[in-house]
């Protein structure tokens, strides 16, 4: 332990835009039909590299089955918080759940070049310290690593709902359940929190049976999958308010409060309006009394199709939905980029009015019928997903790779992996860097990705940015 504070931990948002940029980059890499171990890659991206846009070290796992998704820091700019006896941590850990085995991996990142496995956590202990299982979202909190959850008990995890646990941030122990009171919550998905105004907003997906074996049809024009929004008493762990978006809002994903504290307002994607195929992003906001609304502030329409040019899936739509997956908010709080799965499109949204989201910067890559190519005359895969930020606000990287089942019903066939990054123009506006293009080892596809010393989806700030 060292006795002073990380230097990549930072009391507010503006102080970490100023912090050095980012020389390397983590993607997890997971084997879509279990037939090799899942690994973690480490990227060069620092442009005056001769190894610029190439995986310089790999750490793969021990088991096979594991698909990776999301993962995290074991600790971040939220030590910082007057509420925790952690400030002299180290952001030195990830914490790389599999979400199909529920097994957690802390990887030892001290030295990228090197990184190695640290512990395993096996998906008995999750288990038997939590009732939940397929472990998805990870959040360093002031007090221990939080954990969302897909699934409850029993072998198809709907023996109850899924929901959140901690985990202690130093010796990696499994602590036990966040919740005291979920009230009607029962399928879970991200989540993320105002810290000094002591809410967290969850959001929710569906249960293991609706997604592990791909998308179920019958279920989605039922919409039987998530639509609804809770927030939570953080420090009470209590649920006090859930907003239903509407049943027809298929699937309400990635949640991004404003990082700036002061700010009470976030955004959340929704993949599928039921009714119209459009994609859609809602406003959410804390009114003076505590209470929270939510309002759709953009859509995104689908693009008309021939049935020849569709998968399976889509043909008796006859076009394609735009398919919200991922939504990224930068540092400063302006810009919110989109992806668009289905469309193969990367929005940039100027939301410094959230109320009124204003399109200020578009990339074509990829897609269902697009099939855009990238500058540098490769085809890209699937579409834009797991989209980061870099700190500074000025490199947008992402990965193609959405769930592997969904991938393969999407875009049938095996597509590649990659990754690409875009540059944010002074006054918005967004373009691929032709020179940076990474394609990763045969029979793996490619997911989340972290920054170096923090980035547009980890950190959470306790102080104002002045």
């Amino acid at each position: 332990m060292n006795l002073r504070p990380d230097p990549t931990f930072h009391a507010s948002p503006k102080l970490a835009m100023e912090a050095p940029a980012e020389t390397v980059a983590f993607t997890l890499m997971l084997s879509p039909d279990g037939s090799q171990p899942d690994g973690l890659a480490i990227v060069d991206v620092d442009p005056t590299s001769d190894t610029y846009s190439q995986i310089v070290h790999q750490v793969i796992m021990p088991n096979k089955g594991d698909e990776f998704h999301h993962f995290g820091w074991n600790a971040c700019s939220s030590s910082l918080s007057p509420l925790t006896g952690h400030a002299f941590l180290e952001r030195r850990y990830l914490i790389i759940p599999g979400i199909r085995s529920s097994r957690i991996y802390v990887i030892d990142v001290k030295e990228p070049l090197k990184a190695k496995i640290h512990k395993i956590i096996e998906p008995e202990e999750v288990m038997s310290k939590t009732g939940y299982s397929r472990p998805h979202t990870i959040h360093c909190g002031p007090e221990g690593i939080y954990v969302s959850t897909l699934g409850g008990g029993g072998k198809d995890g709907t023996d109850g709902p899924p929901g959140i646990f901690i985990m202690d941030c130093e010796t990696f122990e499994v602590v036990g359940r966040y919740e005291m009171d979920r009230g009607t919550q029962d399928k879970q998905y991200d989540f993320w929190w105002n810290l000094p105004r002591n809410y967290m907003v969850s959001s929710e997906w569906g249960l293991p049976p609706q997604f592990e074996n791909g998308i179920v049809a019958e279920d989605l024009l039922s919409n039987k999958y998530g639509h609804r929004l809770h927030f939570w008493d953080l420090r009470a762990r209590k649920n006090v308010q859930t907003i239903d978006l509407g049943a027809n809002h298929q699937m309400a994903l990635e949640v991004r409060p404003a990082h700036d504290p002061v700010k009470e307002y976030g955004f959340c994607g929704v993949v599928v309006d039921t009714t119209n195929l459009e994609g859609a992003i809602f406003t959410w906001w804390r009114n003076d009394d505590g209470t929270f609304e939510a309002k759709k502030t953009v859509t995104i329409s689908p693009q008309p199709a021939d049935a020849d040019d569709l998968p399976e899936l889509l043909k008796g739509f006859g076009a394609v939905p735009p398919l919200v997956t991922d939504i990224d908010l930068s540092l400063d709080d302006k810009y919110l980029y989109v992806s668009c799965w289905g469309l193969g499109e990367m929005h940039q949204y100027d939301v410094s009015d959230p109320m009124k989201p204003k399109l200020a910067g578009k990339v074509e890559i990829g897609g269902i019928v697009a099939k855009h190519k990238h500058p540098n005359g490769r085809e890209f895969g699937y579409g834009p997903q797991m989209v980061e930020i870099s700190r500074d606000g000025k490199r947008v990287y992402w990965t193609n790779s959405l769930y592997s089942t969904w991938d393969d019903q999407f875009y049938p066939g095996e597509r590649g992996a990659a990754m690409v990054m875009a540059e944010v123009g002074k006054n918005g506006g967004l373009t691929l860097a032709e020179n940076f293009w990474l394609d990763f080892p045969e029979g793996y596809r490619s997911h989340q990705i972290r920054l170096e010393g923090g980035d547009c989806s980890t950190d959470s700030f306790c102080y104002p940015s002045v």
